[in-house]
């Protein structure tokens, strides 16, 4: 190919690339400045150059690679150069057509001859963004239509492979032409005799073009359907997993192509995730599912085994790949599996199965290990428990209890130990979807459990406890106030049994149970809990067995929550336990004693307001002076649980304190202040910079762009305002000194639409602090939120602080009045409006977005019921609550959205 770019430039670009992918960081550094100095001054020539270089047959494969890359990075990277029309210009906005003409070619001619096949794929990837950014700029380029679709007929595998991986990347390129000839192309593809790789293609550019597709579209397509399926049967385990994954997002954008098929792929799926029959000690061991075939799918090729350890492994990959597609279809399109028989028997199968699949040589590894560091996690089954919830919290109660259920008791009585831990840990995985219809035999249930806290294998004992405590939390109160005595009758002997893993999590059991218990149904017990859960506390065990710092913490908080739940009749132990808690806040400095440091102070708080603050006085200046000496020690940046847990604890001594706390407002409100003014440690990504996952961070959309925002100081954020809450609630008047500074950053983080919780909390302690600086005479003029544009889903919390600011303060100036009511008449425009768009919907689309639909009006009325109580105060006969009426008529009528117990819903 002709060499478009001085032989000059040439040079220096190859030893810019060169440096860029070198490992010293400051030459690295200078590279890519010298490359921004370039591109801000010349970018025409040197991305010209850069393209060239990539089809140069004297570069090495890696560098070709590396700068098809590296294009792909700039085109569409912000201009170096500044714009004061445009501050998102890129590189490509900033070339001339006759640059962009030229790099076309020059990618083209690459992709028709690059002989390596890992660069080629460099060359798809870079050309579908550079037509995918162009056509949205309006520029189409027919050029790279013809020569895909002329590569479709090569003889070359590797050329067809590529044409069918430009139209994955690119729909948009097929998606003007005629739908017939676009699925004669796909299914050619699809049935591509040659190669894999070639139907692996055809099948991603099928899945892309059905995305892309509208309604009409897709139902002149639906044959595509037959071809793309048919890929499946025929392959290898070594192949079946790529393909499943690539139909996989098809289940959750369009679930509905699937339903012609869903018995044809009952006849092939389930022998995918149902384990073989495997020998086991007993013949009812052996075969814990009555009716599993074993099976060998597929066929061996040419007779020859393949080694045990990767027929295993691909085996495995399969199971879940094809798990994964009917988990992701059952969710997206309940009723639809739910009519199909035995699509989620075979489900529950392929997960009762895969649960079961634990290793017999763990057990001492498990035994020594620290929950937070297990190194036997890694093998364990988690995906199939994961999917069991998944399924049970989609397709409901009625669906998937009798299926699990079928198997579930045979596998308690098991003797085999993994098939009872497996039973118990499937009775926790289903019960968040299925608490409605398990209520009804929850007896049943408990009976089977709690046989099972004396099993002789220590890991049964543990999925016991895990068991009961997922109950607790699944069927709140209920189970606790029908089933007390059996659970108590079984926790509280299993915080004496001799391994630390199972008592630690017998204790954390106790923590759900204590969530949702009466007061008076926890007395009786209330003795012997605390009994066991001091003896967890002390530093020997039975037997001068050093007490494992997990368990102790552990010990800590259970107390906490038990003291939480019994109150006031927690004090006859108070005399035993606050003077071994404040000992470790003095002693427990080292590093590897800060959780259990972090669970004292919050043990101790809760313990503080259980027991009333007469009670607490006598240690209540020791315990302040504590925290005081934690907070005021050097920070070490490490120690995240710190800031969280000291906050959180002079919240619950203010509360325990009441008046009394005042004194120590100053040693809190600074640092409160800090938190509550933090400003967001946010991160805007580029498409093809935005991370998979990265701890602590969470990644958003906002306004077009990829945002990533730093949790846990966001988190802080908005513990400081649920603080602000209880100092404010708490001591009225007496938190006057801090009101005006208060109320500066309350109005300011009302807008702060980064985290929900930041502004619920400044919505509810707004009005408390208008009744401090009305009480104490502290501020003068109306302090009630004005206009904000705000989503649904903050309107109806804005509108009650409003509504409850307005009660506090009485009679407000005129322009006040005004304000609010245009704010009022705004929102409800913008109700409105939205209501009218989705009144146009089709009743196949309703139904199809139900909940989601259901939920939202939901949220509109409590914001038009707020809405309503606002202008009440103003005139009970105001003229907007007749436009509240009205837009309440524009409504779907989809009823109250209901979010708990059996799923299912669409």
């Amino acid at each position: 190919m002709d060499f478009l770019v001085p032989p000059d430039v040439t040079a220096e670009l190859t030893q810019i690339l060169s440096n860029l992918v070198l490992g010293d960081n400051e030459i690295r550094s200078n590279a890519e400045a010298v490359v921004d100095e370039r591109l801000a001054h010349r970018p025409d020539v040197y991305l010209l150059a850069l393209t060239q270089f990539a089809t140069r047959a004297d570069t090495v494969e890696v560098m070709r690679s590396f700068s098809l890359v590296l294009l792909r990075r700039l085109l569409f990277r912000a201009s170096p150069a500044p714009s004061s029309k445009s501050p998102r210009l890129t590189l490509y906005d900033r070339l001339s057509a006759q640059t962009l003409t030229a790099i076309e070619r020059i990618l083209l001619h690459s992709l028709l001859h690059e002989q390596t096949d890992s660069v080629r794929r460099k060359a798809v990837d870079t050309i579908c963004d550079l037509a995918n950014n162009s056509m949205e700029r309006g520029r189409p380029w027919h050029a790279l239509q013809a020569q895909a679709f002329a590569m479709c007929k090569s003889a070359d595998s590797s050329a067809r492979e590529c044409a069918f991986r430009i139209f994955a990347g690119c729909p948009n390129l097929v998606m003007d032409l005629q739908t017939d000839a676009v699925l004669r192309v796909l299914q050619e593809g699809l049935q591509d005799r040659q190669s894999i790789e070639v139907r692996h293609a055809a099948l991603r550019a099928s899945v892309s073009y059905f995305t892309s597709c509208d309604q009409h579209q897709v139902a002149q397509s639906l044959s595509l359907m037959y071809p793309m399926l048919d890929t499946l049967p025929s392959l290898s385990h070594a192949h079946l997993p790529r393909f499943l994954i690539t139909l996989t997002p098809l289940t959750s954008s369009h679930p509905q192509l699937f339903a012609p098929h869903l018995h044809v792929l009952l006849s092939f799926l389930p022998a995918l995730i149902i384990p073989s029959a495997d020998s086991g000690p007993t013949p009812t061991v052996a075969r814990p599912f009555p009716g599993t075939q074993s099976f060998t799918f597929p066929p061996t090729p040419n007779g020859v085994p393949p080694d045990d350890d990767e027929l295993d492994e691909e085996a495995e990959e399969v199971r879940k790949a094809a798990l994964e597609f009917m988990i992701s279809l059952s969710e997206a399109k309940p009723t639809m599996v739910r009519r199909v028989d035995g699509w989620v028997s075979a489900i529950v199968r392929g997960c009762l199965g895969g649960m079961g699949e634990l290793r017999d040589d763990e057990l001492s590894t498990w035994l020594d290990a620290d929950p937070a560091e297990d190194p036997t996690d890694d093998t364990y089954p988690h995906v199939y428990e994961q999917s069991l919830d998944r399924l049970a919290c989609a397709v409901g109660g009625r669906a998937v209890l009798p299926a699990a259920f079928q198997h579930i008791p045979g596998m308690l009585a098991s003797h085999d130990w993994k098939l009872r831990h497996a039973g118990l840990m499937a009775i926790a995985s289903v019960a968040e979807g299925t608490s409605k219809v398990m209520q009804n035999e929850l007896g049943k249930v408990v009976d089977l459990i709690t046989p099972l806290f004396l099993d002789p294998y220590p890991r049964v004992r543990y999925a016991a406890c895990h068991c009961i405590g997922q109950l607790c939390t699944d069927l709140e109160e209920v189970i606790q106030a029908q089933y007390h005595q059996q659970i108590f009758a079984a926790l509280i002997p299993t915080l004496e049994v001799p391994e630390p893993r199972v008592h630690a999590h017998a204790a954390a059991a106790l923590i759900n149970f204590c969530e949702g218990v009466e007061r008076d149904t926890l007395l009786p017990y209330l003795d012997p809990i605390v009994e066991r859960l001091l003896k967890l506390l002390s530093p020997m065990q039975d037997g001068n067995r050093p007490t494992k710092r997990y368990v102790q913490e552990q010990a800590v908080t259970t107390l906490a929550m038990v003291a939480d739940a019994s109150e006031t009749t927690f004090a006859k132990h108070y005399s035993s336990i606050m003077p071994l808690l404040l000992n470790v806040l003095r002693n427990a400095n080292s590093s590897e004693y800060r959780k259990l440091r972090a669970k004292a102070m919050e043990c101790a708080g809760l313990i503080a307001i259980a027991v009333g603050r007469d009670v607490f006085r006598a240690d209540a200046g020791a315990f302040v002076e504590l925290l005081i000496r934690i907070q005021n020690s050097p920070v070490d940046p490490s120690d995240t649980m710190l800031p969280h847990y000291l906050i959180a604890t002079w919240a619950k001594v203010c509360q325990a304190m009441g008046p009394e706390f005042e004194p120590y407002l100053p040693v809190v409100m600074p640092p409160l202040f800090r938190a509550a003014n933090a400003k967001a440690d946010v991160s805007v990504y580029e498409d093809e910079d935005v991370p998979e996952s990265k701890e602590g961070w969470d990644i958003i959309e906002m306004d077009g762009q990829q945002v990533g925002i730093r949790t846990s100081a966001i988190d802080e954020k908005c513990q400081a305002f649920e603080t602000l809450v209880i100092y404010c609630s708490t001591l009225g008047a007496r938190f006057a000194p801090y009101l005006q500074q208060s109320l500066e950053v309350v109005l300011q983080s009302l807008r702060f639409v980064l985290h929900d919780g930041v502004r619920e909390a400044c919505a509810m302690v707004l009005p408390m602090l208008v009744s401090c600086g009305k009480t104490s005479n502290t501020i003068d003029g109306d302090m009630v939120p004005m206009s904000y544009n705000m989503e649904t889903t903050f309107l109806a919390s804005l509108f009650k602080c409003a509504t409850d600011c307005l009660r506090v303060w009485g009679d407000v100036k005129a322009e006040t009045r005004l304000a609010l009511e245009n704010a009022a008449k705004q929102q409800l425009q913008v109700l409105a409006d939205k209501r009218k768009v989705r009144s146009t919907r089709t009743a196949a689309e309703i139904e199809e977005d139900r909940e989601d639909l259901a939920l939202l009006e939901e949220m509109e009325e409590f914001a038009l019921e707020d809405m309503a109580k606002m202008l009440g105060l103003f005139d009970s006969n105001h003229p907007l609550l007749i436009a509240i009426s009205s837009v309440r008529e524009l409504g779907l009528g989809l009823g109250a959205w209901d979010s708990d117990g059996d799923g299912g819903n669409e």
